[in-house]
């Protein structure tokens, strides 16, 4: 096993450790700054980010870690824990508790444990290759959906996508019941726990992503990049989740439009 119950134990202590450091920052001031890809990061960012490092450097010192905020850490184990500290972190400086703390650990390359932790609500998803997707203790499951008019959809925002990348968005967002705009992270916890059915994205990094993937997949559902194919640490970005894996195809059909 590329993994063992003690790197899901902890993956949640990380989670803890990650919130304790986030919690102070939120509705309070926490030093705002813009990166150089104009993307916001503030000091709640950045104290998430060592408190994970810093546990998982002290455990597992042979796994590299690739994090948003800091250097790549190499390892020789195989194994890479990818770490988001704030994902959504506009949300976050919104005052906004959508955003969330995503946790993963990749065998060569593919994620095979997941978190996504929401610390001001105490909401966390678990998910790993082999185990059901536990909410809080509690298993977590998608739901059916049995035509694509049927779907709700997310995505964050559609100014994330590229022209081409737009054109087919709206080609699916024109085929589903209805869109959900806004929530980053926390919408691939709703489609684990049932309540939403499709998100689509694009131009995501690895610690964007790496981690929904057990949570999505444990519960039920499926991942994929826009032709369908397994989501990896050299995937481009483009990210479908379905609750209901029978409507993948009806997605990539509605999404091969792209500048058409």
């Amino acid at each position: 096993m590329v993994f063992t119950t003690s790197d899901i134990e902890l993956a949640g202590r990380l989670a803890d450790a990650a919130g304790k450091a986030i919690r102070p920052f939120f509705r309070a001031e926490h030093g705002l700054e813009m990166k150089g890809d104009d993307s916001p990061v503030t000091k709640a960012d950045r104290a998430g980010e060592a408190a994970m490092r810093s546990l998982i450097v002290a455990e597992r010192p042979m796994d590299a870690i690739i994090g948003e905020e800091e250097e790549t850490r190499e390892g020789s184990s195989g194994r890479t824990w990818v770490l988001d500290p704030i994902d959504g972190t506009r949300a976050f400086i919104a005052g906004r508790p959508i955003f969330g703390t995503l946790i993963a650990l990749l065998d060569n390359g593919w994620p095979v444990l997941g978190v996504i932790d929401q610390p001001i609500l105490g909401e966390r998803w678990i998910g790993a290759t082999g185990f059901q997707t536990m909410l809080n203790g509690k298993p977590a499951r998608t739901r059916r959906c049995r035509e694509l008019n049927e779907a709700l959809l997310a995505t964050t925002s559609p100014a994330l996508f590229d022209d081409d990348q737009l054109h087919a968005f709206e080609h699916l967002d024109s085929a589903v019941r209805s869109t959900v705009l806004g929530g980053d992270c926390y919408n691939y916890g709703c489609v684990a726990s049932g309540h939403l059915d499709i998100v689509v994205e694009a131009q995501l990094k690895l610690h964007d992503f790496a981690a929904l993937i057990p949570v999505v997949e444990g519960a039920g559902g499926r991942m994929c990049d826009w032709q369908g194919d397994p989501l990896h640490a050299d995937s481009a970005g483009e990210v479908i989740a379905a609750g209901d894996s029978a409507r993948i195809d009806d997605i990539l059909e509605a999404l091969a439009c792209r500048g058409h």
